[in-house]
């Protein structure tokens, strides 16, 4: 019988499960970087609109779509979850607004009205792959009074 680190098994998953950490992005990046490749697929879309097909406009609409299903499924099915009330309603209006927004394509195409949805894919995609910013400071760290200040709060 094979000890445990002997096992040719065991040595690949642990080999995988390392590169898997080391090279795997965190959720935020890996939303951003989808929200970044529907953008580039509308875009590559309105540059070459004269060509287009129905199939390819559909295609390029329902991969939007999921993307945004996912984002609202996540707000309204995660109440409690880690996200402020505030942001978990901007995410289901946007949702919304994208939705319709793709219904107005689908049933009239112009390519001008891919332009909202390019921009809200790419602000989104920016605000997750800039990271959060960093928490304000507690109390015990107060900034010090601004240059030529004359209150004095310590006492």
């Amino acid at each position: 019988m094979r000890s445990k680190n002997n096992n040719p098994y065991a040595k690949a998953a642990g080999a995988y499960d390392q590169n898997a950490q080391q090279n795997t992005p965190d959720q935020r990046e890996l939303e951003g970087r989808v929200l970044l490749k529907s953008a580039r697929m509308m875009q590559d879309l309105v540059s070459d609109w004269e060509n287009r097909t129905s199939e390819i406009l559909e295609a390029t609409l329902l991969y939007n779509r999921q993307i945004w299903m996912l984002f609202y499924d996540t707000a309204i099915e995660n109440p409690e979850g880690n996200r402020p009330n505030d942001l978990r309603s901007n995410i289901i209006n946007l949702a919304n607004f994208i939705f319709k927004r793709e219904l107005e394509i689908l049933s009239n195409p112009q390519k001008d009205k891919l332009s909202v949805l390019i921009n809200i894919n790419k602000e989104v995609a920016a605000g997750l792959l800039t990271g959060q910013k960093a928490p304000p400071p507690q109390p015990s760290q107060a900034p010090p009074p601004a240059a030529g200040s004359s209150t004095n709060i310590e006492g």
